[in-house]
């Protein structure tokens, strides 16, 4: 029972959880409106991000900080690969690769860049882990490399003297067998991107040599020993057993309500005149980001109110550590997520590839550029952060007036699923 209590009493945001069977229920009574319904989906999901993380926290002090890690990891990306599973199996394949871009882009600017702002506004600058970062630039790299390999074999294919143009100027449909091309491409591509992230956890958890672990290195930070020596004298609040089947409820409870969020969106977008690309990029990314945002304007609202009302208090001093762990979740997403959604697409007979709208590579390389150069010299600043958080900014505006290459989206159509507008 202490076990159970401790997770329901987790996060003030746990009361919502009240609203997932209103939202179920609104999605079977029928008189609601699919904005509505949409609306109660998605504010049910937000407790479910938190429930995630601090389940996800408790685990990794049974596992120890490598593979606590991972878990942590993967259980912050849950919400995110529900979402992408239930857009799989209803064929919205358009919407599920601007979801999956959407994330990448939410955890490469605008998480790092509200966490180094907040966490620089009383410091000069803080510290990355230099290990970890020289080798998430190239992970992150070749991830978004791999997208860009499909969308340059298209526009070298459409635009060869040997296809013409259609009428109007644009890029022609090129027909089934090259669909079936990218889908062979694409399941290729997947299956080395998993290759690759098997092998970056290899060496995060066993790097050759004597004394090259993160506790040892001589390059990792101070704070950081300091923070994992920590992490190995707290005793966890939740029984293991507890943790497990809590998570396996939890994870039963989010699908049923991402597949009535999924349900909704056609006919909200075509009421709201909204883009599906909008959706994907920006508002189906937002269900996994908005409990931790709610959770950090509480946490600074209730910091600045003691701060007001105890002005003898001695002021904190402020961490030198970084958190850049969002960028850890757009890797994990790129190199193992997306693959496996491509393969499971393959499984189930649903012909998702990684032929992605040339507006969306251009954000990911543009995102992946920025990202590696901020993080270039293992330090970051408020500066920094204000830059992630205004280049995410300028993605959104962007997005709101873009509507898609129709030529791209016909290859990625379900067989006799019909062609659909923006």
């Amino acid at each position: 029972m202490k076990s159970i209590k401790n997770i329901y009493g987790c996060s003030w945001l746990n009361v919502l959880l009240l609203l997932t069977p209103v939202a179920w229920w609104a999605h079977f009574d029928g008189r609601l409106s699919h904005s509505a319904v949409f609306a109660l989906c998605f504010l049910a999901i937000i407790p479910h991000e938190c429930l995630f993380d601090y389940c996800g926290e408790q685990m990794a002090l049974y596992l120890g900080k490598d593979f606590g890690d991972l878990v942590t990891i993967t259980l912050n990306n849950a919400i995110e690969v529900t979402l992408a599973i239930m857009l799989l199996i209803k064929c919205e394949l358009k919407l599920l690769q601007s979801t999956i871009t959407g994330v990448v882009l939410l955890h490469l600017l605008l998480v790092p860049g509200a966490a180094f702002m907040i966490g620089g506004a009383q410091i000069w600058e803080q510290d990355l882990h230099p290990v970890h970062n020289q080798l998430n630039h190239t992970l992150l790299t070749v991830g978004v490399l791999a997208l860009l390999l499909p969308a340059s074999f298209y526009a070298a294919i459409s635009g060869s003297t040997a296809t013409p143009m259609s009428t109007n100027g644009d890029l022609p449909n090129l027909g089934n067998s090259t669909q079936h091309d990218f889908l062979n491409m694409s399941r290729g591509l997947a299956v080395l991107l998993l290759l690759i992230y098997i092998s970056s956890r290899i060496f995060y958890h066993n790097p050759p040599g004597a004394g090259n672990n993160s506790m040892t290195h001589s390059l990792t930070p101070a704070e950081l020993k300091a923070y994992e020596e920590k992490l190995q004298r707290e005793e966890p609040e939740v029984n293991q057993w507890v943790c497990i089947c809590f998570l396996s409820v939890n994870i039963a409870m989010l699908a049923v309500t991402s597949q009535w969020l999924v349900d909704s969106i056609e006919p909200v977008r075509h009421v709201s005149g909204i883009t599906s690309e909008f959706f994907g990029l920006v508002l189906l990314p937002f269900a996994a980001f908005s409990a931790d945002g709610a959770v950090a304007a509480g946490y600074f609202a209730k910091k600045a109110f003691r701060r007001v009302w105890s002005k003898t208090k001695a002021p904190e001093t402020p961490n030198t550590l970084a958190k850049a762990e969002a960028i850890d979740l757009s890797i994990q997403f790129v190199l193992l997520w997306m693959p496996f959604l491509t393969l499971l697409g393959w499984w189930t007979g649903k012909p998702f590839n990684l032929l992605f709208d040339f507006f969306e590579v251009a954000l990911l390389l543009g995102a992946c550029f920025l990202v590696n150069f901020v993080t270039a010299d293992n330090k970051t600043n408020w500066a920094e952060g204000f830059i992630l958080l205004s280049f995410y900014a300028m993605m959104i505006v962007c997005t709101w007036y873009y509507t898609g290459e129709s030529n791209v989206s016909s290859l990625v159509l379900c067989p006799g699923q019909p062609a659909t507008s923006a």
